[in-house]
C-alpha cells in the first residue's frame, strides 16, 4: 500500500492514509480507464477498511483507492463545498440525510452498511473503578472526552445517552471534546482525560484503555453507517463496484472482526 496526501479546499488540509480496496461484486471492464478513487470515511471505519484495500487493488489493476478519515460533519462540508469525494460513508444518517437533501448523492447507491454500540472506555492502569456511566458524576472523575457533538456523530450520541440518564447537565463543566471519535481515543489513551465515551470498535483497537461499560442501545438513536456514491464523481461505474463490495460477505468478515454489526 502507498501513502497518498491529497490537499484541497483552501481552507482544510486532507490527509489521506494507506490506500483501501476490496474484491469487487460487480468487474470493472478491462477497457475502462483506471481510475483513483476517493473515499471520504468515518474515523472509526480506518483499520477495517485499510485492511481490505490490498484486496481491491490486487483484484482491479491500475485502480488506486485514497482515503480521507475524520469526523462525518467536515467530510460532509467537504463535499458540500465540492471536494472531489467518490464515495461518503458517514458515521450517522443525519450527514448523508443532508447531502441527499441537496441532490449531491446517488440515490440509489445508498444503503446502510454497518452499525456500532457506544461505550465507556477509561485508561487501562486506571485506578477510579468505573463501571457505569452514572459513575461519571463522581468528584474523583474530573475531565470526560467525548466528541463535539455538533460535527462528530459519536459525540451527539453520547449526549442523547446522557441526557436519558439525566446526568448530562453535571457533566457538562468535565467535558473535553475531539474532533472525532479517534481525537476522544487518543485523549483516554494519553491519561488526558479520566474516560471518554466511543464506540466499541475503537475501544478494541487500543490496548491502552479498558472498555467498562455498553451503552444501552435504547439510550440513544441507532448508530447506523450509511454509504453512497457522490454524484459529482467522475468514476461512477468504479464507485459503484467499491461500494457494492463493501456489501459483500468478505468485507463483512472483516467488519465483523473489528466489531461493527452488519446493517439490515
Amino acid at each position: 500500500m502507498k501513502r497518498r496526501v491529497i490537499a484541497f479546499l483552501s481552507s482544510l488540509l486532507i490527509t489521506f492514509v494507506l490506500s483501501i480496496g476490496s474484491k469487487i461484486v460487480s468487474p470493472i471492464p478491462a477497457n475502462a480507464q483506471s481510475p483513483t478513487l476517493l473515499i471520504a470515511a468515518a474515523a472509526s471505519l480506518q483499520e477495517a477498511l485499510e485492511e481490505l484495500d490490498p484486496i481491491f487493488e490486487r483484484a482491479n489493476s491500475g485502480v488506486t483507492v485514497n482515503y480521507n478519515f475524520a469526523a462525518s460533519g467536515p467530510l460532509q462540508q467537504q463535499i458540500q463545498q465540492g471536494a472531489p469525494v467518490d464515495v461518503f460513508i458517514s458515521a450517522a444518517t443525519p450527514q448523508m440525510n443532508t447531502l441527499q437533501n441537496e441532490n449531491l448523492i446517488l440515490t440509489d447507491t445508498r444503503r446502510n452498511l454497518l452499525t456500532n454500540d457506544l461505550v465507556l472506555i477509561v485508561p487501562r492502569n486506571s485506578a477510579l473503578g468505573l463501571t457505569s456511566f452514572r459513575q461519571l458524576t463522581n468528584s474523583n472523575v474530573r475531565r470526560i472526552s467525548v466528541g463535539e457533538p455538533r460535527s462528530v456523530p459519536a459525540g451527539r450520541y453520547a449526549e442523547e445517552l446522557l441526557t436519558n440518564l439525566g446526568i448530562l447537565k453535571q457533566l457538562r463543566s468535565k467535558f473535553v471534546y475531539g474532533n472525532s471519535v479517534r481525537n476522544v481515543l487518543g485523549s483516554v489513551e494519553s491519561g488526558n482525560a479520566d474516560a471518554g465515551i466511543v464506540y466499541v470498535t475503537d475501544a478494541k483497537i487500543s490496548d491502552r484503555v479498558r472498555r467498562v461499560a455498553t451503552a444501552p442501545d435504547n439510550l440513544h438513536s441507532p448508530i447506523v453507517y450509511p454509504i453512497a456514491v457522490i454524484r459529482a464523481s467522475r468514476h461512477q461505474q468504479t464507485a459503484r463496484a467499491y461500494a457494492q463490495f463493501l456489501q459483500s460477505k468478505q468485507a463483512q468478515t472483516v467488519f465483523r472482526r473489528y466489531g461493527f454489526g452488519i446493517a439490515r
